[in-house]
This record gives structure tokens, sequence and C-alpha cells, in this order.
């Protein structure tokens, strides 16, 4: 029998039980589900990733709903567990769902919830954030000045790369990846050439838009151009940013023969999915060519990294903190709970996913839909006309 998880408790006599698995930020997420009549259990256990039995015994004998993590396992135990609760939904407090056996889910009849729409300028932002602390090594000259080894100027002191006019590449121009290709085109002047397999054509239009107004004022124009393939943006950009969804054609898409074919002083920036990359092929390029850099926010066996990868001088490590703004972190929670609160109340799910600012209005109520639900097709639910 799994052992007690510690949780704290709200509005204890509430007519649904929804659990979520990890405290998460704001309390306008537990205000909602106490509006709709919710008892809203959160787990307060110190480890960082709770086991299956752990979520198991937080799900218990009833339990309308659960909040999760992407770190957590969700597959044919827990949703097995949920069913029997009486459960009706589960939602991740992310966009993707990697972690989540959505085949399981609908064999029980379990609405699966995800919180796009809400991260795609925080992501964008630390994508570019990574590129300009690479290209500039701003990480090693604050080590640098720490440790007291700094005394006086000189030439080559932390030389880096110049990214006006320089190629940006962007492979997944989606909403994210399209969001950093504009800051990194306006924001640096950068011209662009992007891989998707649909055409971006937002983002094409913003591209010659900014590059006609530049001509007007006599500067050079920026410029844009859709590769044919992956490998040719990875071969011709001078910064490279990794926006695709992870499958099997995405797997490992930068490994060893790729990092070959890069510029030996390119920068590669990676806020997507970890196992895009070859991590320990990575190291053996990092070690072997100084001058180029790597930005990353996720990684290929979370939250583990591949021996050697700390130690690369060349590397700016941060842990999965892509979304962690006030404003998005808080969102996602919100997002969360109304998909979980939205399949309890039989609300139908909502038309857009990536629209969600009516969600997000704190001076307004939400409209009565569920955000997101990724298996609303499978499970037949109805879409909100509104």
């Amino acid at each position: 029998m799994a052992r007690p998880v510690q949780i704290e408790v709200w509005n204890p006599n509430g007519k649904y039980r929804v659990v979520s698995t990890k405290a998460m930020p704001g309390t306008r997420w537990i205000n909602l589900l106490i509006e709709q009549d919710c008892r809203v259990e959160i787990c307060t256990e110190k480890k960082t990733i709770l086991s299956v039995e752990d979520i198991v015994s937080l799900i218990g004998n009833r339990c309308d709903g659960v909040i999760g993590q992407l770190t957590e396992d969700w597959g044919e135990v827990l949703f097995s567990a949920l069913s029997r609760a009486g459960g009706k939904a589960f939602s991740n407090m992310a966009v993707g769902y990697n972690n989540v056996d959505v085949n399981a889910a609908n064999k029980y009849g379990i609405a699966v919830g995800n919180t796009p729409g809400v991260l795609t300028e925080t992501t964008a932002e630390l994508a570019a954030s990574l590129s300009l602390a690479a290209a500039r090594r701003i990480v090693e000259a604050d080590e640098f000045m720490r440790a007291g080894r700094y005394d006086g100027w000189l030439p080559n002191l932390f030389v880096g790369n110049l990214l006006k006019g320089q190629t940006v590449g962007v492979i997944g121009a989606g909403r994210i990846g399209s969001a950093y290709a504009r800051m990194m085109v306006e924001g640096f002047k950068m011209n662009l050439i992007y891989f998707d397999l649909y055409q971006s054509t937002r983002l094409e239009k913003f591209v010659t838009a900014y590059g006609e107004f530049l001509k007007a004022n006599g500067e050079a124009p920026v410029t844009w151009r859709r590769a044919s393939s992956m490998e040719e943006v990875l071969r011709e950009a001078d910064v490279i940013s990794l926006h695709p969804v992870l499958d099997k054609t995405t797997f490992h898409l930068v490994n060893k023969e790729s990092l070959k074919a890069m510029k030996k002083d390119a920068i590669l920036i990676n806020c997507s999915r970890g196992p895009v990359i070859d991590e320990a092929a990575l190291v053996e390029h990092l070690r072997e060519n100084p001058m180029f850099r790597v930005g990353l926010d996720v990684f290929e066996d979370e939250p583990y990294m591949k021996p050697g990868l700390p130690d690369m001088k060349n590397a700016i490590i941060v842990p999965h903190i892509a979304s962690a703004s006030k404003w998005t972190r808080e969102g996602m929670a919100t997002l969360a709970a109304l998909n979980v609160l939205g399949k309890i109340k039989d609300y139908p799910v909502w038309s857009d996913p990536n629209r969600v600012e009516p969600f997000l209005n704190e001076n307004t109520q939400p409209p009565a839909a569920s955000p997101s639900i990724v298996n609303a097709k499978a499970l037949g639910l109805p879409v909100s006309k509104l």
C-alpha cells in the first residue's frame, strides 16, 4: 500500500475533489476552482519529481481531476487509477505532453489538457537572451569578474560575435519560432533563414516590411529565405534556434554529422525539447571547437546532463526556465485548472487553444469552456461556439 503523501487543502467541504501534484504560482487558479465548489488538494512533498506510486496515493479512492507536471509519467497505471476514482480530466501544466500516453487516457475516457498560447513570447525571449549571452560570452565574463581575475582592459578579452548583419536560422517557425525570429531580425537587424514544413507567410511579410523600412531610411535591408531542408539552415546560419516538435524525424536532429556541417563559430540555441540534440556528440563538438557556443534550456535526459557538459565554458546551461516569467507561469496554472474544471462541469472545449486571453483576464470571469483538450476529438467532446 502506498504511503500517504503530504497535502495542503483548500475549501475542504467542496463538492468536487481536484488534486495538484505541485504547488503552482499565484492563487487565481485555486480561487477559480473554489468558486465552482471544488476541494483543492496540493501536494507539498519536498521531492522535485513525484513517482507513479506517489500520484496513485494522491488520487486515492475519489478524485474528479488532476493537475500534473511534465516530469511525471502519465500512462496506463495513473489513468487507470484516476478512472477508478471517478476522474474525468488530467491537465499538464505545460504546452508539451510527451510524458502523457494519450491512448491510455482515451481508453479510460479521460480528457487530457495542456497550456499552449501563453508561453510564446516568454519562451522566445529566453531563446533570444541565450543567443545574446552566448554571442557576447556574458556568462564567462561574469564568472571571470566574480573570481576577481579582472586587472585591466585587454584587446582580446572575451571577444565574441556581432549579431548585426549576420544570419539567424530558425528550425520550426511556429508561434515560438516566429516570435524569436522577429525579435532577432528587428532587434539586431539579422537576416533570416528558416525551415518549416509549412510556409510562415506572416513571418515572411514581417521581415519584408521591416527590410523595406530600413531601406527607406538609408540602411541595408534585412532579408529572409525559406530553406528546403533543416541541414541547409544548420550549414548557413550564424545563430540557430531550434523550435521543432519532438518526433522520430527530429530526434537527434543535431548530431555528430550535422554539427560538423555548422560554422566553427556558430551559436546553437535549444529551448524546445532536449532529445532533438545528441548531447554526447554536442559535448565532443564543444570540446573540439572552443569558438562554437551553445545555449541550452532543455536536456536529453532531463534533469541530468551528459558527462562533460557542465565543464564546457562555451555552453550556457539553464534549468528549463523558458516559461518562467510570473505572468506566464501563473497563466499556465490558470489554464491547467480550467481544463480540469471544464471537464468536471461538462463545458465544451474552447475552439482556439492559442487564443487564451479571455481566460487570463483577471477582471472578468473566464469563458465556460476548457481552454485546451488535446484528445477532444478522440473523446467526441463538443467545441465551444463562443
